[in-house]
């Protein structure tokens, strides 16, 4: 099982979330779990359609952290 990273933006309840090793594979919802939620089907189906395509799946490589500034 590989693990995506996902970025999620938004407020109160429009969300929007994408995954930086998977350009163009994006999902929107109306709170944070449920745009998490799209976004595993999403990349789900992204994965599958380079495989049907012949094309190579990306793995995984992205990470992301906090800093902490004054």
């Amino acid at each position: 099982m590989s693990e995506y990273l996902i970025v999620i933006e938004g407020e109160d309840d429009s969300f929007s979330a994408y995954s930086p090793d998977l350009p163009g594979c994006v999902a929107a919802g109306s709170s944070m779990d449920e745009v998490e939620q799209l976004m595993k089907e999403a990349i789900e189906f992204h994965l599958d359609s380079l495989r049907q395509h012949g094309e190579s799946v990306p793995a995984p490589h992205s990470s992301a952290r906090y800093v902490g500034v004054a």
